[in-house]
């Protein structure tokens, strides 16, 4: 089995050398939209937001909507250029300016507007390789199969991931799945690391940066093993590479998280230390 993680590590650092390639969320309605545009909100509001539809309150009153009572907004912010005089060049410079204003989820917080969204979905029948590790999992978390978000709670120690009728790609259902499955192995119940088990991680730091490294690997392991790793390498490396930019391109990182996803993938697998194969 070691022999496939350094396959699938080198496989991942080629991909990295091309370059970068944008990632994305393959599972319908990943992302926060303006209702009345429906064009997703970028930056920080990306990670202020959860996924859905949102929209101003004067948006709402325009179009015919009310929000409910006792329905709190969420922030969204954006850059304003004002015009300034510098009093030593007597030049007009432009200068940024934060400024927020708050918008209300359309299907939660609003009555009276309906949601513009897609509600395609797709057909797929459950790839029994990779079914097979996902209920072979002892000692897992709970699950649940929600749309729009997939993310591991560890205070809960709960999973939620889009359902597979959400996927236009049966193989990245798994894939997202897995990538959590990973993040949970982290558990103080599991093989307790760091950047699950420690409150005072923060978004984008280097424990964050690296746990998810470890999830991505590990991720694309599983994948191999399920024989849909062709599938699923490309995005891999692309999301990998976006949490690089945070480690300033340190590509040795993936090497070093490789090491930690082979244990969480073990886990999951589980295969103990005495039923691994040694690494030549």
């Amino acid at each position: 089995m070691s022999n496939v993680y350094e396959l699938v590590t080198e496989k991942i650092i080629e991909k990295l050398e091309e370059g970068v390639i944008p990632w994305r969320k393959p599972w319908t309605n990943a992302n926060a939209v303006n209702w009345k545009t429906q064009k997703p909100y970028r930056g920080i509001n990306t990670m202020l937001l959860e996924p859905g539809e949102y929209a101003t309150f004067k948006q709402i009153k325009e179009a015919g909507g009310k929000v409910k009572k006792g329905a709190k907004g969420h922030i969204v912010v954006f850059w304003k250029w004002i015009e300034k005089e510098n009093e030593e060049s007597n030049k007009i410079e432009k200068i940024p300016f934060l400024r927020y204003y708050k918008v209300f989820e359309i299907n939660s917080q609003v009555e009276g507007l309906e949601s513009k969204r897609s509600t395609e979905t797709y057909e797929h029948n459950p790839i029994e390789k990779a079914e097979a590790i996902f209920k072979g999992y002892i000692n897992c978390p709970d699950y649940t199969f929600n749309p729009g978000q997939a993310v591991y709670y560890p205070t809960l120690d709960v999973i939620n991931c889009p359902p597979l009728k959400d996927f236009k790609v049966a193989e990245e259902f798994y894939c997202t799945l897995f990538h959590e499955m990973v993040h949970s192995t982290g558990h103080k119940s599991r093989l307790e690391r760091k950047g699950i088990t420690n409150q005072a991680v923060a978004f984008g730091d280097e424990v964050y940066s690296k746990e998810e490294l470890i999830a991505e690997m590990g991720a694309s392991f599983l994948c191999n093993v399920a024989g849909i790793d062709t599938i699923t390498i490309e995005n891999s490396a692309a999301y990998i590479q976006s949490w690089l930019r945070a480690l300033k391109d340190d590509k040795t990182m993936v090497v070093k998280a490789a090491s930690q996803a082979q244990k969480a993938t073990d886990y999951i697998l589980g295969i103990s230390f005495q039923e691994q194969e040694p690494s030549i």
